[in-house]
């Protein structure tokens, strides 16, 4: 009982040691280096590295050659296995057992055809142990969907390392420091190897974003758009039900990848299944360089008892597919002028992270006639986002003809694609002129097998006949980003575009881009999008803009023009009959004529202040306006500046027309200064004027008199009280008191209009119209008078009087004669009650009013004479001259 009882206890330590143990190998990472391994393939005549084949067929040939260090102290067996399904057990032939301590097998290596009905190929890597061989070989025959599904998931799994390891290599090439170029690149990578980087790095300070995308052990920043990351599935993490997940897709077909892209290798419980008391088994990813399969493990080897026997997953055994490779944008076109030419190209991530796309060039297509174009060789460069031309100009030339001799010695290599030897040794034709823009095939060598890729947009000569696209000049406005559509005969070979502004003699940059093809016109080359920036200092004017190109020495010129703020009208007011309109809005006076059919309304004369409404009018011997009602016509607005555009018109109700029969005023309380105009109404007065209405003058109406700045408001209605009263339906008579209605401080031309209620037609809405107005007349022009108490002058003609009075500020200038000359100027702000006058002749001065300075006004105060003064010290008093001597007897 005893034996029996430390028999069972030791059993049981040994499955708790197996079981924590499989634990920790489950969530380790694959960074452990295992055995080095070299393969080589060989099929018909060529032979390639392992990194370059990314599927084996039948009859192809294996070199094997275990390349373990002279000290290895233990005997490694290397199984190759052949297997052909999940469910059709490999027979004994396909099991060949490679003794890598054998002298021979060391320095030679050994051969290894694929046989015919392989699906799958793997590699066991075993210690040496008494019936190692036929135990492993009755393990693959006895569960061999175990094995298969291995190869399919440890092949897969170095695609995505492979993905993850250029990725961290290339970003290594971004000086740390600049954050824009780290964003650049990092962008261009993701979309070459179908990656998506942890756009948190981004947010972070500047010194720890590229640490945060290199970050070594987990790698968490790096995704593939299925929710968890890559390396993180990869490196660590425990998924034991990773082999569970159903997915039968290829797995070597240049990049279409699984259901279950950048989920974790991880076979250690499902080769667990296996294990016996002599062996377990565990993964090694490999990353093939050159014939090296770099293998990486995640568990330790155990040579002792059960012993670690290292699965190693070969290329699978099917039908190349060619990678799907595709232009990165439909619209681009690639400039062959420039220092360094990259095609932006994805699709394929295995084409930038593996060797297995190779002897890649561009094929160019020439037009019937055109001389043969070189192939220019190009590499995959995730870094640049794109394959790189290999064969470039240098700057501002154009690409280089390599001589037909050493072409064809360079396509004479194996595997190069067989057009390109053909277009090489094809004999000249006659030349014809180089076209701007060809196309061009990327061609090359999957593995062992010739493929074409997509067909590219390419330029090789600089674009010429540059112009603007439409009217898009029209909308760059001074001060205002704006766009500016150009295009030429090529537009992918600019470099830079600047701008000279008229006022400005320092040039400026501008930002441009492709706006592609139009969708009319797909054939055309694309156009360029040029920036105006708000930033600048542009005055209006003409703008001078110097284009830039690859290949060539100087730049293109191209005239431009940029406008000042453009009319902006909110409405257009023509009434049915009118031979005037309305305009509401701003920036009006920008604005020559307005032509509706053919009418031509030319503008007003503008008070400054009403810069918000224009007025134009029709001339005099112009057609008659529409009077038909609700009439839609098309107004052709034309701009001081050349620009015209259009807006809609309804023709409504016909305005009032009025106009004033007569006017008078009653005189004022001191009737002493007499206004010189008609047109001038006292302040002080009170004014009657009768309209005359060519319609009936309805009951609601109303009489709006203002100021022409519209400071000042009067509304005379027929209310009682209303200063309206009616002497017939079609006559009106108005009563106006200026004091009352404005207030003390009123002066300035008056104008006058009425206003009736737009009458309402049928299907009009419930909501009230705007009123139907005349036009604006001239009223009166309000002056405030001084109050002028008396003037006290001497007898003596050549002597000054005094004029005495109040608000004397109010008067401009004082003269003795009636055609004002000599006059004596009253300063600004004058506030005494005497001034100095020169003596008037008669018993009358002469006046200009500050409210209305152009009529010469007359008045008539009070004269005091004076009798004549005595002299002092010789001296008059008023004249301040000495007396005239007496004449002598």
């Amino acid at each position: 009982m005893e034996y029996w009882r430390q028999a069972k206890l030791a059993f049981l330590v040994a499955v708790l040691f197996t079981a924590s143990t499989l634990t920790a190998y489950a969530d380790a990472r694959f960074d452990l280096t295992g055995p080095r391994i070299d393969v080589r393939v060989t099929r018909g005549d060529r032979s390639l590295d392992i990194a370059q084949v990314p599927n084996l067929q039948p009859g192809d040939k294996l070199w094997l050659h275990p390349d373990l260090p002279p000290t290895q102290s233990v005997h490694y067996l290397l199984i190759c296995v052949f297997l052909r399904g999940t469910t059709n057990p490999p027979p004994d032939t396909w099991f060949t057992r490679i003794e890598t301590w054998d002298k021979h097998v060391r320095e030679e290596g050994v051969f290894v055809t694929v046989p015919d009905e392989a699906q799958q190929a793997l590699l066991l890597l075993a210690p040496e142990t008494g019936g190692d061989f036929s135990t492993l070989k009755s393990a693959v025959r006895g569960r061999p969907g175990i094995f298969v599904r291995a190869q399919q998931d440890l092949v897969e799994a170095g695609f995505e390392q492979a993905r993850i390891d250029k990725y961290l290599a290339s970003i290594r090439r971004v000086p740390p420091t600049d954050t824009a170029d780290l964003q650049k690149h990092s962008d261009m990578l993701s979309r070459t190897l179908n990656l998506r980087s942890n756009d948190d790095c981004f947010k972070r300070p500047v010194d720890t974003q590229f640490t945060c995308l290199t970050q070594s052990g987990s790698q968490l920043l790096l995704d593939d758009g299925h929710g968890a990351t890559i390396a993180q599935r990869i490196s660590n993490g425990n998924s034991s039900d990773f082999l569970n997940q159903a997915s039968y897709t290829q797995a070597a077909g240049g990049g279409l990848y699984s259901a279950y892209v950048g989920a974790v290798v991880d076979l250690v419980r499902l080769l667990s299944n296996v294990h016996s008391a002599q062996f377990q088994y565990i993964p090694a990813v490999a990353s093939p360089q050159g014939q090296e399969m770099n293998l990486k493990l995640n568990t330790p080897p155990s040579f002792h008892s059960p012993k670690s026997v290292i699965v190693i997953g070969l290329p699978a055994i099917s039908k190349a597919i060619p990678p799907p490779l595709r232009p990165s944008d439909a619209n681009h076109v690639t400039c062959l002028l420039k220092p360094n030419v990259t095609i932006p190209i994805e699709g394929a991530p295995l084409v930038f992270s593996t060797a297995f796309a190779h002897h890649l060039v561009l094929h160019l297509l020439t037009s019937p006639g055109a001389p043969a174009e070189a192939d220019i060789p190009i590499v995959p460069d995730a870094y640049q986002g794109g394959l790189v031309l290999q064969q470039i100009p240098e700057h501002h030339r154009e690409l280089p003809m390599p001589s037909q001799v050493s072409l064809t010695a360079r396509l004479a290599q194996p595997g190069a694609p067989q057009s390109a030897v053909a277009a090489a040794s094809a004999p000249a034709t006659p030349t014809a002129p180089k076209p701007v823009q060809l196309k061009g095939v990327i061609q090359g060598m999957w593995g062992f097998d010739p493929f074409v890729g997509p067909t590219v947009e390419l330029q090789q000569l600089p674009g010429a006949e540059w112009h603007e696209v439409g009217n898009s000049g029209n909308s760059l406005i001074a001060g205002h980003s704006a766009t500016l559509i150009l295009t030429s005969t090529g537009t992918s070979c600019v470099h830079t575009i600047t701008a000279l502004a008229a006022d400005n003699p320092e040039p400026f940059p501008l930002d441009f881009a492709s706006k592609g093809p139009d969708a009319d016109t797909p054939q055309l080359p694309a156009n360029l999008e040029v920036k105006l920036p708000s930033d600048k200092t542009v005055a209006p004017g003409d703008l001078s803009l110097r284009i830039q190109q690859y290949g060539q020495p100087k730049p293109d010129s191209l005239s431009a023009h940029t406008y000042s703020e453009p009319a902006d009208i909110s409405d257009l007011e023509l009434h049915a009959g009118d031979k005037s309109l309305l305009l509401t809005g701003t920036q009006l006076a920008s604005i020559t004529k307005i032509t509706i059919g053919d009418l031509t309304f030319r503008p007003q004369p503008q008070s400054p202040a009403a810069d918000n409404t224009l007025r134009l009018t029709l001339p005099d011997e112009a057609p008659n306006p529409p009077t038909r009602i609700d009439d839609h016509l098309e107004a052709s607005i034309s701009l001081n500046d050349g620009r015209t555009f259009q807006k809609p018109v309804v023709v409504t109700a016909p305005r009032p027309q009025i106009s004033i029969l007569s006017k008078s005023a009653d005189p004022a309380q001191d009737p002493i200064i007499t206004l010189g105009s008609p047109d001038d109404l006292s302040l002080a007065s009170r004014l009657t004027f009768t309209l005359k209405s060519a319609s009936t003058f309805p009951r609601s109406g109303q009489l709006e008199i203002e100021t022409l700045d519209s400071t000042l408001h009067a509304t005379l209605t027929l209310a009682p009280s209303g200063g309206l009263l009616l002497q017939d339906p079609h006559t009106v008579v108005a009563t106006l008191d200026p004091s009352r209605s404005f207030g003390p401080s009123a002066f300035g031309t008056l104008h006058l209009r009425v206003s009736y209620p737009a009458p309402h037609h049928k299907g009009d809405s419930d909501k009230d119209l705007p009123p139907l107005t005349s036009d604006w007349i001239p009223l009166v022009t309000l002056v405030r008078l001084p109050i002028l108490s008396g003037l006290q002058c001497p007898t003596e003609l050549s002597l000054p009087c005094t004029l005495t009075g109040t608000n004397l500020f109010l008067i401009s200038a004082i003269s003795a004669t009636s055609d004002f000359e000599n006059p004596t100027p009253v300063p600004d702000g004058f506030t005494g009650t005497t001034i100095t006058v020169p003596h008037p002749a008669g018993s009358a001065i002469y006046l200009k009013l500050r409210d209305n300075p152009e009529p010469i006004d007359t008045a008539t105060p009070p004269i005091t004479v004076l009798g004549p003064a005595k002299p002092h010290n010789g001296v008059h008093p008023a004249s301040k001259q000495p007396p005239a001597p007496a004449p002598r007897s």
